[in-house]
């Protein structure tokens, strides 16, 4: 028993570390210990026990809030696929795995991996009139070819490649001299390695199971380019890819996230490491309602392709893309848009006009985007919508730019004043239905006829004199 009490003490004293709180309540529990039998003692430890890790969750929520606030204020990235599946144009990676291309044809693509015209100077200024935030680069897709100097083997763009030399540095450090934020693909699936297991769809080297000592060998060199990466780039978000091949405990993917974090405790990790991450990442398919996660990130081609395929010309219009991102912020998401960029390191034309395009969009209408958070439900606004951090203003995005009139239900602020974002010219508003003696809330019809003028998708901004209030209620007299 006198052990037992030890123990306690030692636990409380923990506790004292958590302010004054838990001191007076540490004190009241030795007091309790002495006067109580033993059955209800170590029930009320328990409670204690488990009030302290509550409270510790909180400060770790608390450091990882902080820790993603850049990622959350910043809205906007550009994905960069470019390896040397841009030589010829095929699929990464995928074209060998799937038989659509022998995997000697593909890899003899490095030989024509020139980069002769790649200018990451270039490539940030064009990232930089987006709009964009951050940007990220595939350092490593699932051929195994990495775009900087590794050591852990041979199979780089530097020791391989006509372009000899590290393509992938370079533009972090222009992207670092722009201020933005610099992001690293990395594929944990190698499919060129030797001693990865997985290789085509229909074959597998060998089980994990039945060779242990070849895994081992396979995580020492993974490890070891993670070792790597962190020290030339220390990357502020990471990018993982391939997760789906091998279970957490295979990949050591609770080591990995350690690994990470303890070189930067900053580093924001993507949610492809088997529930390890701190954010989601939807790909391609836009969610219908907001990801359980309290941060996401759509990741889409601005075509069909990630990486440069000359075949496909279905490129999507400065409007969809505009669109799109409109209603991933609005449910508190990111967008990642990518461009896949030739081997000679010029992006297609195409992509470029798309960026500028959607750069001017973003830059006419910033406050509406940039550091704000999720808008109001959907039932209160037929539309994407966001709320300055303090949610006393509120912007309404008004998609295929309609004529008449708009309109807020369940709205309790009074308004101060509505306007046009990029413009500030006033629109004018009235409230309809509302009741003397009922205290639920008119509609607010908002007049934009011949207003707007943006050729894409024009944005109201509604102001309030304190924080926005909603009804949610189903009318009538009891409200």
């Amino acid at each position: 028993m006198d052990n037992f009490l030890l123990l306690l003490v030692c636990f409380f004293r923990k506790g004292f570390m958590m302010g004054k709180f838990y001191f007076r309540f540490s004190k009241q529990m030795l007091f309790f210990m002495k006067n109580s039998s033993f059955h209800l003692i170590r029930k009320y430890v328990l409670m204690l026990i488990m009030s302290q890790l509550l409270i510790l969750g909180l400060f770790a929520q608390s450091s990882d809030a902080d820790k993603m606030e850049w990622f959350a204020d910043a809205k906007l990235g550009i994905f960069i696929h470019w390896g040397i599946y841009s030589v010829n144009g095929t699929s990464e990676s995928w074209s060998f795995h799937n038989r659509s291309i022998s995997y000697e044809d593909y890899m003899r693509q490095i030989d024509g991996f020139r980069a002769e015209n790649y200018h990451p100077e270039k490539w940030v200024d064009l990232i930089l009139q987006s709009g964009a935030r951050y940007a990220v680069i595939t350092s490593k897709h699932h051929d195994g070819v990495a775009l900087w100097d590794t050591r852990m083997n041979n199979l780089s763009i530097p020791h391989q490649s006509p372009a000899g030399r590290d393509v992938l540095l370079p533009f972090i450090e222009e992207l670092r001299k722009a201020g933005l934020k610099a992001g690293l693909y990395y594929s944990l699936i190698d499919w060129s390695y030797p001693d990865y297991p997985g290789f085509l769809r229909d074959s597998s080297r060998y089980k994990i199971s039945e060779d242990s000592e070849r895994w081992r060998r396979f995580l020492n060199f993974y490890q070891g380019q993670m070792d790597e990466l962190l020290q030339l780039v220390n990357p502020d978000l990471w990018w993982f890819d391939g997760d789906w091949e091998h279970s957490a405990e295979e990949w050591k993917a609770v080591e990995l996230r350690s690994r990470i974090l303890k070189y930067n405790p900053n580093a924001v990790i993507n949610g492809r490491l088997k529930g390890y991450g701190d954010y989601e990442t939807p790909e391609q398919n836009f969610p219908v309602s907001r990801p359980d996660f309290d941060y996401w990130e759509l990741c889409m081609t601005t075509n069909n392709s990630w990486g440069w395929q000359p075949t496909d010309s279905i490129f999507k219009t400065p409007y969809e893309i505009i669109s799109i991102f409109a209603d991933a912020i609005s449910l508190g998401g990111n967008l990642l848009l990518d461009i896949g960029p030739k081997a000679d390191g010029t992006i297609p034309e195409q992509q470029i006009t798309l960026l500028k395009e959607l750069g001017d969009w973003t830059k006419k209408h910033d406050e509406a985007i940039f550091g704000t958070k999720p808008g109001i439900p959907s039932g209160h606004f037929y539309g994407p919508t966001t709320l300055s951090k303090d949610s006393t203003e509120l912007f309404l995005f008004l998609a295929g730019n309609p004529t008449g009139k708009v309109v807020i239900k369940g709205l309790f602020n009074e308004i101060r004043h509505i306007s046009v974002v990029g413009t500030n010219q006033p629109v004018p508003w009235k409230i309809v239905g509302k009741i003397s003696w009922s205290e639920v809330p008119g509609l607010v019809y908002i007049d934009v006829s011949e207003l707007l003028t943006d050729k894409y998708m024009n944005v109201l901004k509604v102001e309030f004199d304190e924080s926005v209030r909603l009804y949610q209620g189903k009318g009538g007299l009891g409200l």
